[in-house]
């Protein structure tokens, strides 16, 4: 699929990262991708992964993420209806591109201690808070 070009800013862009946030703007959309990187989901099953996330927010994004070439939407012919979401190849880049960003976070942010300040690179931190 093509580039979003709506609410993009083509051209005005200071750097890779600044394009990279265009796409992956806001909370919901790097956990839909964390999500889709266990496995193909349904819709329901996504907003079971992401407490909190709206019906209205987690379709809008699942839309835009997937005319940015990040997710695919498999329906298929059945009664009732099924719908899967996935990662397509971009999205899985895309993820990989984030594992260094998440590993900042886990050592610098979740595993902060005040007096050690940093997390030992053995150290095992899950991604997501109760998560193994």
């Amino acid at each position: 699929m093509g580039t979003r070009t709506t609410g993009r800013r083509p051209g005005a862009y200071v750097c890779g990262i600044d394009a990279a946030m265009d796409v992956i703007g806001g909370k919901w959309k790097v956990l839909i991708l964390w999500a889709l990187n266990e496995r193909p989901c349904r819709f329901g099953e996504l907003r079971r992964e992401l407490p909190g996330v709206t019906e209205k927010v987690l379709a809008s994004h699942l839309r835009e993420m997937e005319v940015d070439g990040l997710v695919h939407r498999e329906a298929y012919d059945e009664v009732p209806p099924r719908v899967e979401y996935s990662l397509t190849a971009r999205g899985v880049s895309l993820n990989e591109a984030l594992e260094p960003l998440g590993a900042w976070g886990r050592a610098n942010v979740l595993g902060a201690s005040p007096a050690a300040g940093q997390v030992r690179e053995d150290d095992d931190v899950p991604l997501v808070p109760g998560a193994a």
